[in-house]
C-alpha cells in the first residue's frame, strides 16, 4: 500500500485585493498594491510637472475610484492609464462615462417633463383669463 504524504498549503500572509472591477482588477493583475500604485502615480505625474494629490490622499482616492464611490478626473485617467499602460475602456472609464451619461439624460428628461407641465398649466390659466 502506497501511502502520499498530503501537506497543508499554508495561506499567503499578505494577498492583494481589489474591488471587482477593471480599475481593481487592472492593479491586481499586474501584482500592484495600492501603495506601489500611488507611487507610481506621483512619480509620473512630477516627471510631467503636474501635481497630484499627497501620498495618503491619493491612497484614499484610488480606493474610491476601484470601488467606484467616485470617478477619476481626466488628470487621473490619463495618469492611470499611462502607469497601467492600459485604455480608458479596459480600466472601465468609459463604461463609468456612460452610466453617467445615462444619469445625466434621465434628469434632463425629468426637467424637461416638469417644464412642458408648467408651460401646460400656464397655458391653460391663460386661456381662461382672456375666455
Amino acid at each position: 500500500m502506497t501511502t502520499i504524504a498530503t501537506t497543508v498549503r499554508p495561506e499567503q500572509p499578505y494577498q492583494l485585493r481589489s474591488a471587482d472591477t477593471p480599475l481593481g482588477q487592472a492593479r491586481v493583475a499586474r501584482g500592484w498594491s495600492q501603495e506601489k500604485t500611488v507611487r507610481a502615480l506621483i512619480l509620473l505625474a512630477r516627471s510631467w510637472g503636474w501635481q497630484v494629490a499627497s501620498e495618503p490622499s491619493l491612497k484614499v482616492q484610488l480606493s474610491c475610484w476601484e470601488h467606484g464611490r467616485r470617478r477619476p478626473n481626466e488628470s487621473y485617467r490619463l495618469l492611470l492609464c499611462t502607469v497601467y499602460r492600459a485604455s480608458a475602456g479596459e480600466l472601465g472609464f468609459d463604461r463609468l462615462s456612460g452610466e453617467a451619461s445615462v444619469k445625466t439624460l434621465r434628469e434632463r428628461i425629468s426637467d424637461l417633463e416638469r417644464l412642458v407641465e408648467s408651460l401646460t398649466l400656464a397655458t391653460a390659466s391663460a386661456g381662461e383669463v382672456s375666455a
